[in-house]
């Protein structure tokens, strides 16, 4: 497993003079809705603020969460099926974790989130990538290429939607032909929901709904309300799959952080109108950016994955990201999100405020021609 995502540009990252925006990142320029901000806490209303949370999480934020996924996620949800998490990283590592023996097969849709694949390598388990995204157009065909991966030592799908990297959001009945499959086939389910709020396209279905007793959910405080430094997400599964994930939890982060999960909480409680304002900025910014790099507006998330192989020269993809660095203008290598995507990049949208973004965009767009 790779050290760092972005090491062979963290060199030329701190060379440049001046400000590079900082495309390459997944996070957000927005600040989280005031009243959940860290200066707004205090002991005096929260007590035990800094103190050790329960390993499982605060009982009033679990509370919250399974009220929040039985109304929007249409999930079963009672306490015994939710872990509270150091972010949606912290879930999806306690669910592989709970499922995976090393030497066991994770089938991966790619191009992917680039820390799953260090993810199923911790545990020593073998990810297997599925070129997918930009290659399926049909419930049978997802089924296919899913299939066409599939092997003795196969224990689990990991699905992601809306999307990170592409933006694309899975349809609902492709949800359930992999639902299915996965059942015929004996699989768990691992569903990588962190941008569920961001939909511009389509509509957002848990695919759990389709096989709630072999799916393991993940979601995350993070990118919904733009909390990423608060560490706080959490994993939705059947009870016996919460029981195991909760000792790789325990023994690894141990639990989430107390004053994450009380700012979480207000989140689920006060953010409605803070998520309406994110959507349509991230709406607004996502299809202003498609437009000016000639790629199809997103249906979801926060990224745009282009293919630049028609500017590549002998130096590969890494030479283009020196001289996007160069021009000012920091993205993520498509290789991190597949083996099949050497000559990609991933742009954040929503990573610097929209007037960056917008410039930076347009320097992109000259070195793209």
């Amino acid at each position: 497993m790779p050290g760092a995502v972005f090491s062979p540009i963290a060199g030329k990252l701190r060379e440049v003079p001046g400000r590079v925006c900082p495309l390459h990142v997944g996070d957000t320029w927005l600040e989280t809705l005031a009243s959940a901000r860290a200066e707004e806490l205090s002991t005096s209303e929260h007590p035990g603020l800094h103190g050790y949370s329960p390993t499982r999480g605060r009982p009033d934020l679990i509370e919250a969460i399974a009220e929040k996924v039985r109304v929007r996620n249409a999930l079963p949800c009672d306490p015994d099926r939710i872990l509270v998490s150091a972010g949606a990283t912290g879930a999806l590592s306690s669910a592989l974790g709970a499922i995976a023996s090393p030497g066991d097969e994770v089938l991966v849709l790619a191009p992917f989130w680039p820390l799953i694949r260090g993810i199923v390598s911790a545990f020593r388990a073998v990810p297997v990538e599925v070129p997918f995204y930009d290659r399926v157009k049909s419930a049978d065909e997802a089924v296919a290429a899913v299939r066409a991966r599939t092997s003795s030592r196969t224990v689990a799908l990991y699905v992601s939607t809306p999307s990170n990297p592409t933006g694309r959001v899975l349809p609902a009945d492709w949800l359930e032909a992999l639902a299915h499959f996965a059942a015929r086939e004996g699989l768990w389910l691992l569903s990588d929901e962190v941008y569920e709020e961001y939909v511009y396209r389509g509509e957002h279905v848990s695919i759990g709904r389709f096989a709630p007793d072999r799916t393991l959910t993940a979601f995350s405080f993070s990118k919904s309300y733009g909390m990423a430094g608060n560490r706080v997400g959490y994993l939705i599964a059947p009870p016996e799959a919460i029981t195991e994930a909760l000792k790789i939890s325990t023994h690894t982060a141990y639990a989430a952080s107390t004053v994450g999960q009380v700012a979480a909480r207000l989140a689920l409680v006060e953010g409605d109108a803070w998520l309406a304002r994110a959507n349509a900025s991230y709406r607004e910014i996502g299809e202003e950016t498609a437009r000016r790099l000639g790629v199809p507006p997103p249906e979801g998330a926060t990224y745009h994955f282009v293919d630049v192989a028609r500017r590549l020269d002998d130096r590969g993809i890494w030479g283009f990201l020196e001289d996007c660095v160069d021009a000012g203008v920091a993205l993520a290598p498509g290789p991190s999100c597949g083996e099949a995507y050497g000559s990609w990049v991933r742009l954040c949208y929503t990573a610097a405020p929209p007037d960056e973004v917008r410039a930076a965009t347009d320097r992109l767009a000259e070195l793209l021609g």
